[in-house]
């Protein structure tokens, strides 16, 4: 679809924390600002692809400024989520190689284990994943 917007969302994971610990590892995930209906909502950080940019170098800049990291983007996670007519939804597994992470365009940022992933209030298209996010952080 040549008018398609593609949103992608960044899977990022901790297998240890500062106590050493590595049973079912964690994923970063970020609590949104805005827009009003979706304020205090969780969702994978990420962001729109712009014109001539692929899905993976988009990802690299958003996380960049989101986030204050730097990553390497790696294979894709589940399935397209169509968010409306002209938007769609992607996530992909990444893999933080420095920077220190901060939030800078989210209310909040969150580190949880496989077993909190249902109790968090997702984004709508982002709830979708869930079952693929605890495959990933229990693999």
């Amino acid at each position: 679809m040549p008018n398609q917007i593609v949103v992608a969302g960044a899977l990022i994971t901790r297998a240890r924390d500062a106590t050493g610990e590595t049973s079912g590892g964690r994923l970063l995930v970020a609590q949104r600002e805005r827009p009003p209906e979706l304020a205090g909502l969780w969702e994978l950080p990420g962001g729109k692809v712009a014109a001539g940019e692929s899905d993976a170098d988009a990802l690299v800049r958003e996380l960049d400024e989101e986030l204050g990291v730097e990553v390497i983007v790696g294979e894709r996670l589940g399935r397209d989520v169509a968010l409306n007519g002209a938007m769609t939804l992607r996530a992909y597994l990444v893999t933080r190689t420095g920077g220190s992470v901060q939030a800078r365009d989210h209310r909040a940022l969150r580190w949880v284990r496989a077993d909190e992933l249902d109790g968090l209030a997702w984004v709508p298209a982002d709830r979708g994943w869930v079952p693929e996010l605890r495959a990933a952080l229990r693999a």
